[in-house]
């Protein structure tokens, strides 16, 4: 059954240059890009898509860092796409990611005590729903 998932390319991911070939590994792996866009994102959209993390500790550096730069967000299609795009991603700490994967092959630790991981995708089919609806309104 075909389903949808939100990802984010995050601010250090856009910085980079990685935004063409993230896109591009999902591609190849055979999922379609149904809506792309480029974002300079408010605190409040994001405390709409971090709303079960809102006064957690790390809150404030996360909000920080996901406003340092523009976030590209894509609309992703495929049979069990949520489950493969994050195959694709890798681990959320990207020291220990997996060579192959996104954060694997591009993310390291920067010594800023942050983590910029470069990338988000959707966990579930009731998240992407709700994030898409975020982003994608």
């Amino acid at each position: 059954m075909t389903e949808q998932t939100l990802i984010l390319i995050k601010p250090d991911g856009v910085q980079r240059g990685l935004t063409g070939e993230i896109l591009a590994r999902i591609e190849r792996k055979g999922y379609v890009i149904t809506e792309l866009k480029l974002v300079h994102v408010m605190p409040e959209q994001l405390d709409q898509h971090y709303r079960e993390h809102l006064g957690k500790s790390f809150y404030p550096g996360l909000i920080e860092y996901m406003t340092s730069g523009p976030v590209v967000a894509a609309v992703i299609e495929g049979d069990r796409v949520i489950e493969g795009v994050r195959s694709l991603c890798g681990a959320t700490d990207p020291t220990t990611a997996a060579p192959g994967t996104i954060r694997g092959d591009y993310g390291r630790d920067w010594g800023t005590g942050a983590v910029f991981n470069l990338v988000h995708s959707s966990d579930s089919v009731e998240s992407a729903q709700w994030e898409k609806s975020v982003w994608f309104s």
